[in-house]
C-alpha cells in the first residue's frame, strides 16, 4: 500500500503542469546575472571549451584544434552565439506560466539534436560547472544566486536528458 501512495504521488508531481516554473526570486536572480554577461558569448563557450576539452572534441569544425586558434574565428563566434541565444530564449521564457508549453519544445530539441551527435549527460553536466565557474567570476555571486541557477539547470536538464534517452517530456 506505501508503494502504491508513493507511485500516486509520483505520478501526480510528474503530471504537475507547473513543473517549470521557478520562484520569482530564482528567476529574477537567473535573469539578472545572466544580462550581465550574456554579451559574452566567445568568452563564455571559450571557458567552457577550456574547463573541458572534451566538449570541444564533440564539434568538428574544432576537433584537434588548439582553443587559441579557433577563438578568434567566425565559426567559434557563430556557434557561442547560438548557445548563448538559446540560454537566452530559455532565461526569457522562466517564470511566465503560458511559456512552459515552448520551455519543453525548446529543450526537448536541444536534447534530441544532441542526442543524435552523442553528447552525453555528463558533458552537459560539465558544461553546467563550466557556466556556473564562468558565472561566479563574471557576475553577481551568492550562494542564493548558486541555488537558483542549479534549480534552472536541473529543470532544463530533467527535459534534455529525458530527450537524449529517447523520451521527450511533453
Amino acid at each position: 500500500m506505501k508503494f502504491l501512495i508513493l507511485a500516486l504521488c509520483v505520478a501526480v508531481v510528474a503530471a504537475d503542469p507547473h513543473w517549470l516554473v521557478l520562484p520569482a526570486d530564482e528567476v529574477a536572480a537567473v535573469k539578472s546575472t545572466w544580462n550581465s554577461i550574456k554579451h559574452d558569448e566567445v568568452a563564455i563557450l571559450e571557458a567552457v571549451f577550456k574547463a573541458y576539452p572534451d566538449i570541444q572534441a564533440r564539434f568538428p569544425k574544432f576537433a584537434g584544434k588548439s582553443l587559441d586558434s579557433i577563438k578568434g574565428s567566425a565559426d567559434f563566434a557563430i556557434h557561442a552565439s547560438r548557445i548563448v541565444s538559446f540560454f537566452s530564449e530559455y532565461i526569457a521564457f522562466l517564470g511566465v506560466e503560458n511559456t512552459q508549453p515552448a520551455i519543453k519544445t525548446i529543450l526537448n530539441e536541444l536534447g534530441q539534436s544532441h542526442r543524435n551527435r552523442g553528447v552525453t549527460k555528463a558533458q552537459f553536466e560539465e558544461f553546467h560547472q563550466a557556466l556556473n565557474a564562468y558565472l561566479k567570476s563574471h557576475a553577481n555571486w551568492n550562494p542564493d544566486i548558486a541555488h537558483a541557477w542549479d534549480d534552472a539547470f536541473d529543470k532544463a536538464y530533467f527535459v534534455i536528458f529525458s530527450a537524449l534517452d529517447g523520451k521527450p517530456v511533453n
